[in-house]
């Protein structure tokens, strides 16, 4: 599989608990690590694709994203229960190869590792796109240059430079959407001048609440699952903060909240203003289309500047994510070995690494957009998905050793342990399911389940051939 790096020992791999990550520094303050965790919830498919969930499920988008930010904070407790008590950089790769073997560490990192680095090649060519619509003398490649080359060098200067960009991306992301949700708040109170209360007529007129049926309500939850995307990169950044453990509790104990606000209230906002089958929510995109409403000045352009933010915030926390990724795999025998050399506290063989393959995939994008770039979108389409399942099965198998051998690093509990832990993995299994009655979704999955599956089988027999060489000294 192109991009994939071979299965190596590397000295001293073996001699180091799994997750050590030794040598990077503890460069991100409190603050940085607060608004990672609280920006990191606000992507760029929140303000451009929930269009196309109000588009399916009418109203009733409000409950798809209820329902799936339910399930995501699920996923995001039992991820922080195993976070606080195992800091790592590696985090639910780590945890996985404790709990269920070196196999499932090896799968879930490089798979997680893939997704990033065709994300960053995706918001690259998004951000691209916003440049040259302003600037119609460029070329979007110039821009794609610049990008890659500005976050790549910051990413190799200090980790405390990507958590000022993040802190600043976070801040300003935070800032428009409190804006947008208090001008939605006043305009359905009708005490935004020029407005007047629309009362719920927008929420039951139009065919109802849920005017698509359980069909309609399906496809809304498909769409807004994978907004939810890019969560866990805070506790991965957590293991490279001033104190791990406070800052993944606290970031995890939030998660409610900032789901509940920022999405489902923001979807709440936008379909109560206008009518679910208003042509403009998906041309424009619900914000945009919610700011020319109340006849906001500007309004496309002033979106259009919060949703490059957005992209670069991500393309940002991606390469940052992948190169923590891969450096932890590495560390762990688990890659090429010449990546493992860390400087100033920084993995800079693979913030390389990664930014390349980000880069290699944006080319790819120019050469075969419909053969090799669509297959490789595909294969990451259902990979959050594999993700939230590795740490759902981790979590249940984790707990039971944690409790048994260190109950005090039980800082963060998920609820209703097992029960809960169970219905979690039980939801995502419907999701999946839900992925097999649509043709995109349908091959995204099937694509997925490939590279889930050669990254198993490479990862089972480099563990059998570790395995057999322990055994015969």
């Amino acid at each position: 599989m192109t991009g994939i790096p071979a299965a190596s020992t590397s000295p001293g791999a073996t001699d180091q608990p799994p997750g050590t990550d030794s040598g990077l520094s503890n460069g991100l303050k409190q603050r940085h690590l607060s608004m990672i965790a609280l920006g990191g919830v606000i992507g760029a498919g929140l303000f451009v694709g929930s269009g196309a969930g109000i588009a399916a499920a009418g109203p009733g988008i409000v409950l798809a994203y209820a329902v799936s930010g339910l399930l995501v904070m699920l996923v995001m407790r039992m991820l922080g229960e195993m976070a606080a008590a195992n800091p790592a950089s590696g985090t639910f790769s780590v945890h996985a190869e404790r709990a269920i073997g070196p196999w499932a560490g090896f799968t879930a990192g490089w798979m997680f590792w893939v997704e990033l680095c065709v994300g960053i090649a995706v918001e690259a060519i998004g951000a691209a796109a916003i440049m040259v619509r302003w600037f119609p003398a460029t070329h979007s490649w110039m821009w794609v240059l610049l990008f890659m080359a500005l976050f790549c060098g910051t990413n190799l200067a200090a980790v405390s430079n990507f958590g000022e960009f993040e802190f600043w991306f976070a801040t300003l992301k935070v800032a428009a959407i409190g804006i947008f949700l208090v001008l939605g708040v006043l305009a359905i109170m009708g005490l935004l001048p020029g407005t007047s209360a629309p009362g719920a007529s927008n929420l039951t007129g139009h065919g109802g609440f849920l005017p698509n049926g359980t069909n309609g309500l399906e496809a809304g939850l498909l769409a807004s699952v994978f907004a939810y995307g890019g969560l866990e990169t805070v506790t991965i950044a957590a293991a490279e903060s001033e104190h791990p453990v406070k800052g993944v509790s606290k970031a995890v104990r939030t998660a409610m909240w900032r789901i509940a606000l920022f999405y489902v209230g923001s979807m709440l906002v936008v379909v109560t203003l206008i009518p679910w089958t208003e042509k403009s929510l998906g041309t424009d995109g619900p914000y945009v289309a919610v700011l020319k409403h109340l006849d906001i000045p500007a309004a496309g352009e002033i979106m259009n500047v919060v949703v490059l933010i957005a992209l670069l915030s991500a393309m940002n926390a991606n390469i940052y994510g992948a190169s923590r990724m891969s450096h932890s795999l590495v560390m762990r025998g688990e890659g090429p070995r010449f990546l493992a050399k860390v400087s100033g506290g920084v993995p800079r063989r693979t913030v390389l690494a990664s930014s390349a393959f980000g880069f290699f995939a944006v080319l790819l994008s120019y050469w075969w957009p419909d053969t090799v770039f669509k297959w490789l979108l595909y294969m990451t389409g259902a990979a959050v998905l594999a993700v939230w399942a590795f740490i759902a099965a981790t979590q249940l198998r984790m707990r039971r050793k944690l409790e048994r051998e260190a109950p005090e690093k039980l800082v963060v509990r998920m609820w209703a342990f097992p029960a809960l832990s169970w219905v979690t993995l039980f939801g995502i299994l419907c999701v999946l399911g839900l992925m097999l009655r649509e043709n995109d979704t349908r091959v995204q999955l099937y694509a997925t389940a490939g590279l889930v599956a050669v990254l198993a089988l490479v990862g089972y027999l480099r563990q059998r051939v570790l395995a057999g060489r322990a055994q015969h000294g």
